[in-house]
């Protein structure tokens, strides 16, 4: 995955316009599919189909959004049990992260996971990064409108928590931010690849720069690695961090890879959640 990316991005260069390099572009950052993560019908089974209808602001054209909701045994009778949009990363549907939406129900959270266009049920569109993140206000909107008053955090995975530091810095009504695995910008993690000499940064459409933007939460953030995670170099990780300005926690959890982490760091997660955001401790 590194290398055709920075390759294709390299080949578009010479071979494509402006507007088919960022065409380009996005269907190789997003890997928009159908595709499920191993097991990820079987760690969905159980949870409900959830429709979001909005309208696009760009286009004006209807759009219709797939999710899976899973809820938690206390939201029925604790009126602070918080409740999650969980935003996942590049190439796998919204089944395909049903573990983790598992693992996070685990932790006490009812959790609303969904699909960007392009992505499973989701209207078939080829996302960019405004398109995602218009996705998940819409999604976040429906959370609230759904679930009000209660305490609502967001969850970005890889390429999803870029999205999520973006919507975290256009709302002011969410509890608290999650991203693991995730980066600083896409021309950073280009940069960390083994052909990152190249000089494509100023090519690069969709940047995700989270780094811009996560100084301008509101709410505190917790920032999880995996020691081992090959597809995002922990270094961006840290540096995402560090640029926040809020209440803040940095999770390195030894062992992780950019799959497993949500598993391996699970007691880590516990003890961050009730630190940082004073969520009660999961058994």
């Amino acid at each position: 995955m590194k290398r055709l990316l920075i390759l294709s991005l390299a080949l578009a260069a010479l071979l494509a316009g402006c507007s088919s390099l960022d065409e380009r572009q996005r269907a190789w950052i997003f890997q928009p599919s159908d595709r499920s993560w191993w097991r990820g019908e079987q760690a969905a089974a159980g949870m409900s189909d959830v429709w979001i209808d909005f309208t696009a602001e760009e286009s004006g054209q209807p759009v219709k959004l797939h999710g899976l909701w899973l809820a938690h045994e206390s939201l029925g009778n604790n009126a602070q049990a918080p409740v999650m949009l969980y935003l996942h990363g590049a190439r796998f549907n919204v089944t395909g992260s049903a573990f983790r939406a598992r693992r996070m129900q685990e932790l006490g959270f009812s959790v609303l996971s969904v699909d960007y266009r392009g992505f499973g049920k989701s209207t078939p569109e080829l996302p960019s990064e405004a398109m995602a993140v218009e996705d998940a206000r819409a999604a976040w909107a429906w959370l609230g409108r759904e679930y009000p008053n209660r305490p609502r955090y967001i969850f970005g995975h890889s390429l999803g928590g870029a999205i999520a530091i973006e919507l975290a810095a256009q709302v002011s009504d969410e509890a608290g931010t999650l991203v693991e695995g995730s980066f600083t910008s896409i021309p950073d993690v280009v940069s960390s690849y083994k052909w990152g000499w190249l000089p494509l940064g100023p090519l690069i459409t969709q940047r995700f720069e989270a780094v811009k933007r996560v100084a301008d939460l509101g709410s505190p953030l917790l920032v999880v690695h995996g020691s081992e995670d090959s597809t995002i170099a922990p270094e961006l990780g840290r540096k995402l961090f560090e640029a926040a300005k809020g209440r803040k926690r940095f999770e390195l959890v030894m062992g992780g890879s950019h799959h497993n982490t949500n598993a391996v760091g699970q007691p880590q997660y516990r003890l961050a959640l009730a630190d940082l955001f004073g969520l009660p401790l999961a058994p």
